[in-house]
């Protein structure tokens, strides 16, 4: 897996500068792929196929990582916390994207979560992403994902950007972390950034939502025969730990002053019952929120099939909900 760095000291280290490139960032096809029922899943279990390597085919768009031209790229190191931000300075916001990915608290930070960062900063003009490649399991269980984001997210205020300006998105386990920051921020009067972006959030390391098991076989992205599926079953971050700890399960904490918030679930997705129980909780306790379900679709499926009509309808809502709760 990765090597654990351990400094005690705040470390600020700048490495692989590269401040031009000839790529662009992926933009929405002139002629999505619209379907419906069966000839949806049809086409999203091909391209998952080719996705997992069961089948040869085209790669996933998202799947190599060029710096566009015109943005800056840095990697550095917060107190052993592994961090990588790009900035566009020709943006005319001072939005900036904190991405936290996904992949079960298992996988590294990788190309495609940075190009589905750099597709939601394009959409929303946020002139900078960082994004954390936080430490993983088994190898480093909770709170290690969480220390790795808190000391981003603190280093990101250092830096003089004001918390009305953060956009904070997390897809699946990095959903799961978004909460678990939030939760810390308010625990230890931290400002708030402006919003929460969730997309396919995890919100419970538990396993007995009712949508984990009627959707097993339906979810073609996080199901059954799927690389994610044991580890969901089994969370390695949470090892040793009460799986209903609100900073695990964040549909049991206390959500009250929590950032608006979006929450995208595909309705044939693992995670479907939870991303209910979150919205009708986080309304519950009076925080501004927004569940959009896509019907037909499995999981955090805008990342991996980004030409399908309900993915760019998905990144077109969090265009319009930043839109709506951040300003310049």
């Amino acid at each position: 897996m990765r090597k654990i760095f351990s400094a005690v000291f705040l470390l600020i280290f700048l490495v692989n500068v590269s401040l031009t490139s000839a790529a662009e960032i992926w933009k929405f096809p002139e002629n999505p792929v619209r379907l419906e029922g069966a000839a949806k899943q049809n086409y999203v279990r091909e391209r998952m196929d080719v996705i997992y390597q069961r089948k040869p085919g085209a790669p996933n768009p998202f799947s190599k990582f060029e710096v566009p031209d015109g943005w800056s790229y840095e990697k550095f190191e917060v107190d052993g916390a592994k961090v990588e931000s790009l900035e566009n300075s020709s943006a005319k916001t001072n939005r900036v994207i904190l991405h936290l990915h996904g992949g079960g608290y298992v996988l590294p930070l990788d190309d495609g979560h940075r190009n589905l960062s750099l597709v939601q900063a394009d959409l929303t003009d946020a002139r900078k992403i960082f994004l954390v490649d936080y430490r993983i399991a088994p190898e480093n269980v909770y709170p290690a994902a969480l220390d790795d984001a808190v000391k981003t997210y603190k280093e990101i205020l250092t830096r003089g950007i004001k918390p009305e300006n953060i956009i904070v998105t997390g897809d699946s386990a990095g959903g799961n972390l978004a909460l678990a920051l939030s939760l810390y921020l308010k625990e230890n009067k931290i400002p708030q950034p402006a919003c929460l972006i969730l997309i396919s959030p995890w919100t419970t390391l538990e396993t007995n939502p009712p949508s984990r098991r009627y959707n097993a076989e339906r979810d073609l992205i996080l199901g059954k025969g799927t690389p994610l599926y044991e580890p969901v079953k089994n969370p390695a971050y949470a090892k040793g730990q009460d799986k209903k700890d609100p900073k695990l399960s964040p549909v049991y904490a206390d959500l009250k002053n929590l950032p608006p918030m979006l929450i995208q679930v595909g309705g044939y997705e693992l995670f479907l019952d939870e991303g209910f129980e979150l919205a009708k909780k986080a309304a519950a306790e009076d925080v501004k929120v927004t569940l959009t379900v896509y019907p037909g679709m499995s999981h955090d499926f805008a990342l991996l099939i980004p030409e399908l009509q309900d993915s760019v309808d998905s990144f077109k809502e969090i265009r319009d909900f930043v839109n709506l709760h951040v300003g310049n």
